[in-house]
């Protein structure tokens, strides 16, 4: 298998389906100690809305674990 003029190199379709990369997939590559490249699957973190933030942290805002814990702080804990 070459590596084209642009750096691409397209990954045989059974090696695709056994490490479950479909189209749109998002992959990562690690480089080894001894040269070794993995291309690793990366699965997207979920989308968590507003209200999804809002409603998992609803009625706490009194809890002893916001105690003294900034603004930042807080809007970095809802954004996840």
């Amino acid at each position: 298998m070459k590596i084209t003029s642009k750096g691409q190199v397209t990954i045989p379709q059974a090696v695709r389906e056994q490490a479950g990369m479909h189209p749109d997939s998002n992959v990562e590559f690690v480089v080894r100690d001894n040269g070794e490249v993995l291309i690793r699957l990366v699965e997207p973190a979920p989308v968590v809305t507003v209200r999804q933030a809002f409603e998992r942290v609803r009625g706490s805002a009194n809890a002893s674990a916001f105690k003294g814990m900034g603004t930042d702080e807080f809007m970095a804990f809802l954004r996840g």
